[in-house]
């Protein structure tokens, strides 16, 4: 270690941390003293399980998020079920990836916007904190709006967009109440709103009777066909969030265990795994749901290639009726609680990546407030200028989606660098095959990402000077991702906690 023991202390105090002592749910001491301080893992516990319970469905809302939604129902309308398949396996990538995270948490108490601080220069640093930021805007302002659409169909009209996104700022301070009571109570409340999505658009599913052999045929049987190219290509790209990488690996620490202690690390990673893997089976379903709805009522008619997330709600009340419940309020419903809770994701996973990049030592309502007016200020201007035109909106999505796609390099490289790393990781490490598997992944979500990018600008873009100056900064994005591969980790002055000294 860099630190002696009485230095690193000290250095905890100083420095700003994802949770303070007394804000983390306790989760040793449930066995005897002698199990948890044993070199054997000691036996699996569903009461372990619960209380190790949360951080998982507060990462998956990411996978639920306005976005998500809006990239099923168009891969449904368009596609129908044959894309299904790539859902399930870019959830399962998406999970390899959201692992790794909460791996890297748990293993050195640290989140990673926190050791990329630590581990790169200045200028490096800095310039991953700046895409994460824009990351988390462009994500956000997706969500926001996703929220005021859904109160825009709520109030039948009444609330204009602008007005939506407004009523969507205030989830701020819902967000700084309920953090007052208790990291448990923000997690039940998270749980309420994707219980929610469940049975809106389970609801919906139920309505559409879609027919169950080319659900299973369409999950089993990979079909890609250059007509679909786009929308596979949208399935895959929206599932991995940059901001969401930062995030669960703060959020695992919510949970005390002493870092030091590898037994107690291995069963927070068990356990960790098993939630985090329950919370995206239940993503997969939910957003199966959403895209069986709209291509069991619209794949093949001439509304598919028009349908967005601004007039889903109408074209679905047409095609299905009102029922018992009009289907367009529960679309409303659920969308409203994707939006709310990503939302409210989006706030917490700024004070993180805000704290950990600038070590700034504010206080929560401050600091949430900073990053909730950084996308909500844009989204509101956003909004006024797109509310009268459907297409518009469209089109804003596209270049969001193409800032997110930009982003996801800047989250994954570091990641995988560190989780490689003996030096960081200690035991903890990934070994071999994971650290082929994952760069694998990352490689194969980064060139699906690469091709939307120049799809998106060879058709977007014109003339001498704009060409120019993509070239220009496509030269620059890569040769920063060139330096973030090769470079790996260097410049640490933390070495993290001890991890090779063997538990007595």
């Amino acid at each position: 270690m860099s630190l002696d023991e009485n230095q690193q202390p000290l250095l905890q105090e100083e420095e700003e941390r994802a949770y303070d002592s007394d804000e983390k749910v306790l989760v040793i001491g449930i066995d005897s003293d002698a199990e948890s301080s044993g070199t054997v893992l000691p036996p699996f516990s569903w009461k372990k399980l619960w209380l190790f319970t949360g951080p998982g469905f507060l990462m998956s809302i990411a996978f639920l998020d306005p976005g998500n939604l809006e990239g099923d129902l168009q891969a449904g309308a368009i596609a129908g079920y044959s894309l299904l398949w790539l859902l399930l396996w870019a959830t399962a990538m998406g999970l390899l990836v959201q692992l790794l995270s909460a791996r890297l948490g748990v293993a050195t108490g640290r989140h990673l916007a926190e050791l990329c601080r630590e581990e790169y220069p200045t200028w490096a640093r800095m310039i991953l904190w700046i895409m994460a930021e824009l990351a988390l805007i462009g994500a956000d302002i997706q969500e926001v709006i996703g929220s005021a659409i859904a109160i825009k169909i709520l109030s039948n009209g009444v609330v204009p967009l602008w007005a939506g996104v407004t009523i969507t700022a205030c989830d701020c301070f819902i967000f700084l109440f309920l953090e007052n009571y208790g990291v448990r109570k923000l997690e039940a409340v998270f749980a309420v709103l994707i219980g929610v999505m469940a049975v809106t658009f389970g609801w919906m599913f139920a309505d559409a009777k879609p027919s169950a052999s080319e659900l299973f045929l369409g999950i089993l049987i990979p079909k890609l066909s250059s007509r679909t190219i786009q929308q596979a290509v949208g399935v895959v790209g929206c599932i991995i969030m940059p901001h969401n990488v930062f995030l669960h690996s703060a959020l695992v620490q919510s949970r005390e265990i002493d870092h030091n202690n590898k037994v107690q690390v291995q069963e927070a990673v068990r356990y960790y795994s098993i939630e985090s893997t329950t919370a995206l089976v239940i993503s997969f379903v939910i957003n199966l749901f959403v895209t069986t709805v709209f291509a069991q009522g619209f794949y093949g008619t001439e509304l598919a290639n028009s349908i967005g997330l601004v007039n889903a709600g109408q074209y679905l009340q047409d095609k299905y009726g009102g029922g018992f419940f009009p289907i367009l309020y529960i679309w409303g419903i659920g969308l409203l609680a994707a939006g709310q809770s990503s939302t409210i994701t989006g706030t917490y996973a700024g004070q993180f990546i805000m704290g950990g990049f600038l070590n700034m030592r504010l206080k929560k309502w401050l600091r949430a407030l900073i990053t909730r007016s950084c996308a909500i200020i844009p989204t509101i201007i956003v909004a006024l200028i797109f509310d009268t035109s459907e297409d518009s909106l469209d089109v804003l999505n596209e270049w969001l989606n193409v800032l997110q796609s930009i982003q996801i390099p800047f989250a994954l490289i570091p990641l995988l660098c560190l989780v490689s790393k003996e030096r960081i990781m200690g035991t903890f490490k990934i070994g071999s095959i994971l650290k082929v598997v994952s760069w694998l992944v990352a490689a194969l979500v980064m060139v699906i990402n690469g091709y939307l990018l120049l799809d998106f600008f060879f058709n977007e873009v014109t003339g001498v000077a704009y060409t120019t100056a993509v070239c220009t900064f496509t030269g620059a994005y890569a040769a920063f991702i060139i330096y973030l591969t090769s470079r790996g980790i260097t410049c640490s002055s933390w070495r993290g906690p001890p991890k090779q000294i063997e538990v007595e």
